[in-house]
């Protein structure tokens, strides 16, 4: 049986507090009545959830938490005291991020990105805010324009901090943002380089024809609407993502279609829609 892991059990018998449950060892663990369900009948399997309670007992629930074994996501701090910072991860019981795990001082009420491990010594799962010592150094060869899994991070001034498939860390430069990002978002991406580092670059958008295509129809579109674009090719990339909602990088690449097919005039600082 798997603590901080979801486990098929099969129910073993029923009580007055809740059903039993057992593994193929016949470990067996508590599910109290609270998750129980009137379809849930003697030797069926079931899914649940197992971890330890207040009391240090191993327990099931049906509940998903925020955050799986492993893995990465921005927890919020609820408490802090004399033995760590406690953050709400969807289960009744807090998740306990130790003082020697904190990177920084953390604060009731804020979120912060948390990776969740098992202690090996007294089986409970803890949490980390020292996330960089959990990302691994990708020694994988991915082709251009491959798609991947992204959870997005943190701003820096080179751009977004995203981690990658829930094991590489990546970045997501400022010119290729081209639409708004949240902490703690999952979305698809592409790979632009594995770099020496063993960090990944990484794109919002596929690299080719047709997403040229794609952005070139939709800001036709804003010109059809507007008759001009007060835009060049020089505009800054925040502008340029807040106007049209691409990177810099594709909208000169849109505006490049239309006017080399005659469809816009470029000049006074402005593309204009040649009716």
């Amino acid at each position: 049986m798997k603590i901080g892991e979801f486990n098929e059990l099969t129910i073993l018998r029923f009580t007055s507090v809740g059903a039993y449950l057992a593994d193929e060892e016949d470990n067996d663990v508590l599910l109290p009545n609270k998750y129980l369900t009137d379809d849930m009948g003697l030797d069926d399997k079931i899914s649940v959830f197992v971890y330890r309670d207040s009391e240090d007992r191993a327990v099931a629930t049906t509940q998903i938490p925020f955050i799986e074994m492993n893995g990465f996501a921005y927890l919020k701090v609820t408490a802090v005291n004399h033995f760590g910072a406690f953050a709400d991860w969807g289960l009744e019981k807090e998740l306990m991020i130790p003082f020697k795990e904190q990177n920084l001082k953390l604060e009731e009420g804020n979120h912060y990105l948390t990776h969740m491990a098992l202690d090996d010594k007294t089986d409970r799962v803890y949490g980390s805010t020292k996330t960089n010592r959990y990302l691994q150094l990708c020694e994988e060869t991915f082709e251009d324009d491959q798609e991947v899994a992204l959870m997005v991070c943190d701003r820096g001034d080179l751009g977004v901090k995203v981690i990658v498939n829930g094991i590489y860390g990546g970045l997501i430069f400022r010119n290729d943002v081209s639409r708004t990002l949240k902490r703690g978002q999952k979305l698809i991406g592409y790979v632009a380089k594995v770099r020496e580092d063993g960090k990944l670059d990484i794109r919002l958008d596929r690299v080719g024809g047709d997403k040229v295509l794609s952005s070139a129809d939709k800001l036709l579109e804003l010109l059809r609407a507007d008759g001009e674009i007060l835009l060049t090719d020089k505009s800054d990339p925040d502008l340029i993502r807040e106007v049209v909602g691409m990177s810099k990088k594709t909208f000169k690449q849109a505006v490049g279609k239309l006017y080399r097919d005659r469809i816009v005039s470029l000049e006074n600082g402005k593309i204009t829609y040649l009716k």
